[in-house]
C-alpha cells in the first residue's frame, strides 16, 4: 500500500485545489512555568517566544501548500492590524493565492494558546461570533462564480464563523459541476443538510454525536451515527476522525469500515483536522479510492499530532513514515527547504547552512559538512550550478554534473538538505534560508564572505572550518592529468 500512497504524493504538484471558510490568526506563546501566583492559584507562564500562523481554513491552506498543492483561500477577515498580518502570512506561504474580503465592524478571529513545554495552559479566542454580511456573501459567490481555472478539489473549512452559508455552499456545488471537482466539508453545527450534495463530510467523533445526537465512543456507536448521518445529509461519503482510535469512513450504501492509526506520543492535536481534510482531498484528487485516501490521511494526521502548535507536515516526513529507516533527503526545491525551515524552527532546531560547489567530493569536502553538522542540528548545503561552477572554475569544469553532485551530497547523513543556486554567491538563498549558523572552509575569512556579514546583519553566526592543505578538486584533478 505505501506504494500507492507515495504515488498519490508524487502527484501532489499537478492538483489545485481551493479552500473556502473561516480563516483564522493562531498564536501560541511558549514558556516555563516555575511558580504559582501569589495573586491566585494559576501558574505564572515566562514567556520565552512566539509562533503567529494562518489557522482554521489557514492551516488547511498550508497543509495543502506542503504537500505541493497549488491552492486558492476564500475567505473572511476584519479591517484590523490582525487582518493584515494574516493577509501578509498568506503571502509568505509558496502556491499559496489568497482572496480575503474585509468586512468593517468585524474582528479578524484569532486564537491563541498559552503553551508550557509540551501542555497547554490556556486557550483565548477572540472572535465576532456573527454571519458574515449580505454583501460579503455575495462577493464569495460571485469570486465562485467567475472562477475559470479547472479545479480539482474545493475543502470547506467550517469553524461555524459565519463564512459558510447555504448560498455560499450553493456557489460551490455550481463551481464543482463546472470542473468535475471534488466537494470535501470539515463541518460545524447540527444539521449538515445545509452543505447540499457533497462528496464527503469528515465530522470528528464528538461533532458526529453532536449531528445525530447518538453515542460514539466504540465501533458500533460510530456505525449506527454514520447511518444516521446518511439518512439526514445529502452527502455521498462520510469519514470519522476518532484520535487515537484512528477512522472509520463510508459510502453510501456502503459497509463502514474503520481503520486503526499507528499508536503515537501525542505532542499536540491543534489543527489535526485540517492536516486529515487535505489528505483525502488529495487522494479523491488522483480519483484514489476512499480507503486509500484514508490511509493516507492516518499516516499524515499521526504525524501531525506528533509536534508542536497547528504544525504542516511536509512531503519528505511523510516518505520516511511510510519507510522506516529510510530517510529521504530534500529534493532541490527551495519551497520544500523552505517548509523543513519553518518546521525545524518550530522544533526549535539550530539551522546551519554551508555551499560550495562538490565537484569531486574529498576529504577537505568531508571535514567541512562534518564539523558544519556539529555545528547545528539540521545542515542545508547550497551547491552551485553548472554554469555556476565553470564560471569559478573554468570552462572544464564541473568534472560531475549538478544533478549527480547533488546526489552525493544527499547521500550523506549529515546532510539534510541539498538545494542548487544559479548565481556566483549563495546570498539569495541565504537570504531566504536565514540560517542560525553559515559555515565555510576556512581557506576564506570573514572579511571576504560577503554571505557572512549577510548572516552576522541578521544576528545569525558565522564558523570557519580550519583548511586542510594538499585536498582539492584542483589537485585531484592534476594528479590524474599527470
Amino acid at each position: 500500500m505505501s506504494s500507492e500512497l507515495l504515488k498519490i504524493l508524487n502527484s501532489a504538484h499537478q492538483i489545485k485545489m481551493i479552500c473556502v471558510g473561516d480563516v483564522m490568526l493562531d498564536q501560541f506563546v511558549y514558556g516555563t512555568v516555575k511558580r504559582i501566583s501569589r495573586e491566585a492559584p494559576v501558574p505564572v507562564l515566562a514567556e520565552t517566544h512566539r509562533q503567529t500562523v494562518p489557522g482554521g481554513a489557514g492551516n488547511v491552506v498550508r497543509n495543502a501548500s506542503a504537500l505541493g498543492v497549488k491552492i486558492k483561500v476564500i475567505g473572511v477577515i476584519g479591517d484590523d492590524e490582525e487582518g493584515e498580518l494574516l493577509r501578509q502570512r498568506f503571502s509568505e506561504i509558496p502556491r499559496v493565492e489568497n482572496d480575503l474580503i474585509v468586512e468593517t465592524k468585524r474582528i479578524t478571529t484569532v486564537k491563541t494558546r498559552y503553551v508550557a513545554g509540551s501542555q497547554h495552559l490556556l486557550k483565548l479566542d477572540s472572535e465576532s461570533g456573527i454571519s458574515i454580511k449580505p454583501e460579503t456573501e455575495e462577493h464569495i459567490i460571485a469570486t465562485l462564480d467567475r472562477y475559470s481555472s479547472p479545479v480539482d478539489s474545493i475543502l470547506v473549512s467550517d469553524y461555524g464563523n459565519g463564512c459558510v452559508t447555504e448560498k455560499v455552499m450553493v456557489a460551490i456545488r455550481r463551481l464543482s459541476n463546472r470542473f468535475g471537482a471534488k466537494i470535501l466539508v470539515d463541518p460545524k453545527g447540527n444539521d449538515y443538510r445545509k452543505y447540499g450534495e457533497v462528496d464527503l463530510i469528515k465530522p470528528n467523533n464528538a461533532e458526529l454525536g453532536v449531528v445525530t445526537g447518538l453515542p460514539y465512543y466504540d465501533d458500533d456507536e460510530i456505525q449506527a451515527g454514520l447511518k444516521r448521518l446518511f439518512e439526514t445529509s445529502y452527502t455521498k461519503s462520510i469519514v470519522v476522525t476518532r484520535a487515537e482510535k484512528g477512522m472509520s469512513y463510508s459510502e453510501r450504501g456502503g459497509e463502514v469500515s474503520h481503520l486503526q492509526g499507528v499508536a503515537r506520543d501525542v505532542y499536540d492535536v491543534s489543527g489535526a483536522g485540517d492536516t486529515c481534510l487535505v489528505s483525502i482531498g488529495l487522494g479523491l484528487s488522483v480519483n484514489s479510492d476512499l480507503r486509500t485516501a484514508v490511509e493516507l490521511a492516518v499516516k499524515v494526521s499521526g504525524i501531525a499530532v506528533g509536534k508542536k502548535g497547528t504544525s504542516i507536515v511536509t512531503t519528505n516526513e511523510i516518505v520516511e513514515h511510510l519507510n522506516p529507516g529510510h530517510r529521504r533527503r530534500s529534493s532541490t526545491d527551495l519551497d520544500q527547504i523552505l517548509f523543513l525551515v519553518e518546521q525545524w524552527r518550530e522544533e526549535e532546531l539550530v539551522v546551519g547552512f554551508t555551499n560550495g560547489c562538490f565537484d569531486i567530493l574529498h576529504p577537505g569536502h568531508l571535514a567541512v559538512l562534518t564539523e558544519a553538522r556539529e555545528k547545528c542540528d539540521r545542515l542545508i548545503v547550497g551547491l552551485n550550478s553548472d554554469a555556476s561552477t565553470r564560471r569559478l572554475k573554468g570552462f572544464d569544469r564541473p568534472v560531475n554534473t549538478e544533478e549527480d553532485r547533488a546526489t552525493m551530497l544527499n547521500g550523506f547523513a549529515f546532510v539534510d538538505a541539498v538545494t542548487i543556486f544559479e548565481e556566483d554567491t549563495p546570498a539569495r538563498l541565504i537570504s531566504a534560508i536565514r540560517p542560525n549558523i553559515y559555515i565555510k572552509g576556512g581557506d576564506y575569512t570573514i572579511e571576504d564572505l560577503e554571505e557572512a556579514k549577510l548572516v552576522m546583519g541578521y544576528g545569525g553566526k558565522v564558523h570557519l572550518v580550519d583548511f586542510m592543505k594538499d585536498h582539492s578538486t584542483t589537485s585531484l584533478i592534476e594528479k590524474v592529468r599527470q
